[in-house]
């Protein structure tokens, strides 16, 4: 097989960066030289989102980028994979010509072949079933080697009505126990201290498989590997038992930073986005974490502006934030993505009016979190190194309360050689800019 340059540029989500790593693992077994720079390789492939405008503009921005630099002749092919091709091959074959092949969500392990077919002069266009996809294979591993991700599922099937994901990524798909726990175990042998467990919805793990598997059971797996962080993303509250409950509390590795997308707290809005989860509900689950949890820190995601959204409506949300204090909160603004139910919705709310909702939310969130922030000075917290920020003059790190890529930093000096990947302990004695600052205490 020929030796071609391939380079892989991962747009979205984690759970992306996942099978760019698999379709790169699968290119070097291949024989290939596999880097990330596109400039004067064979084959630029770009794994794309395609979950949101936002994310669809990012995408057709680096097409285009990319077909700069083939015009250039400095980049032979371009192959575009993941959920825009997923989403919009149509449109990308008439409207983006510089695409010269395209693989669907369902197709990631065909990378190898499609690489081969454009460099034959082919054509190499792969759409496979999206509902049974492979996702046990090898991955290199391109985060930090501190920090990794477990996928352990692919797929949703909450059919929330404002999501195109179960469209794009298929019905939810738990990965065998047996197939993640080697994989972890990989992981903790080759130095990672930070495990992140990720799917669409890790809460529904196993359920599908029928054969006793839950997230709980699955976690007190993990913890007996040498890994000191466990931290989880994305938890859908109507799923969180007492069992899992009780195994964050029980396993002192699993991080308490709960990513729990809750999107509104309106009843109306909640049945309007076919959520299953009512305020009275969220209210209950979110005293029953804290009474097990202490120090938990909460962080949700919020949509502002769907369809039905009124200021009444808005502002219950408000008053919910400024009641509850959750530590981290990401807003959206409603995109209203075709193919969903929610774009088809009566009662549309004006973009600018919900613009303004969302900077209104970001204000107020703002200042619960500088609270949050407030309440930390004094004490001592355990940080995981990231480095020496040259421009910072200081070292960087995260607490138990901050994911990566998401959240805030620890900004803090040290007498001696701090390795990044290491855990230390750092007295907070300011805040600065939404981090903490500190020093570590010797």
């Amino acid at each position: 097989m020929n030796q071609y340059k391939v380079a892989f540029v991962s747009l979205g989500c984690a759970k992306n960066l996942v099978n760019t790593e698999q379709m790169m693992a699968l290119c070097r077994k291949a024989g290939y030289l596999v880097t990330g720079d596109p400039e004067g390789a064979d084959v630029a492939v770009l794994n794309t989102c395609g979950f949101i405008e936002s994310a669809k503009s990012e995408a057709i921005d680096n097409i285009l980028e990319l077909a700069q630099l083939k015009d250039q002749g400095k980049l032979k092919k371009l192959l575009v994979t993941g959920c825009l091709t997923q989403r919009y091959p149509d449109d990308i074959r008439t409207e983006l010509p510089e695409v010269d092949g395209m693989l669907g969500t369902g197709s990631y392990t065909d990378v190898v072949s499609a690489v081969e077919e454009l460099m034959a002069g082919e054509k190499a266009e792969h759409f496979g079933n999206i509902h049974k996809t492979y996702e046990d294979g090898e991955r290199l591993v391109t985060t930090p080697p501190y920090t990794a991700y477990l996928k352990i599922a692919e797929g949703c099937s909450n059919g929330c009505a404002f999501c195109i994901i179960p469209k794009l990524r298929g019905r939810y798909r738990s990965r065998s126990m047996e197939a993640l726990l080697a994989e972890a175990g990989k992981l903790a042998d080759s130095g990672v201290k930070e495990l992140i467990v990720i799917a669409q919805d890790i809460t529904r793990y196993g359920l599908d498989l029928q054969d006793g598997s839950t997230l709980a059971g699955l976690l007190n797996e993990l913890c007996k590997l040498p890994f000191h962080w466990v931290r989880l993303h994305y938890l859908y509250p109507e799923a969180i038992t007492d069992e899992l409950i009780q195994t964050i509390a029980r396993q002192p590795k699993i991080v308490h930073y709960l990513d729990i997308p809750i999107q509104h707290c309106n009843d109306g809005i909640l049945k309007a986005m076919r959520r299953r989860n009512t305020r009275a509900e969220l209210e209950v689950l979110f005293a029953r974490l804290r009474a097990a949890l202490p120090d938990v820190v909460i962080r949700t995601s919020l949509i502002c502006g769907l369809p039905g959204e009124g200021e009444a409506e808005f502002e219950e949300l408000c008053a919910f934030l400024r009641e509850q204090k959750l530590q981290r909160v990401g807003v959206f603004q409603f995109s209203p993505e075709e193919g969903t139910l929610a774009a088809a919705m009566e009662d549309q709310v004006d973009p600018e009016t919900a613009q303004r909702r969302v900077e209104l939310v970001v204000d107020l969130q703002s200042r619960i979190m500088d609270a949050y922030n407030e309440e930390r000075l004094g004490t001592v917290m355990e940080v995981l190194c990231e480095g020496f920020d040259s421009a910072e003059g200081c070292y960087v790190g995260r607490t138990y309360a901050d994911s990566v890529d998401i959240d805030g930093r620890v900004l803090f000096t040290a007498a001696g050689l701090v390795p990044a990947g290491e855990f230390v302990n750092v007295r907070i004695t300011g805040v600065s800019d939404g981090d903490l600052t500190g020093e570590i205490e010797e």
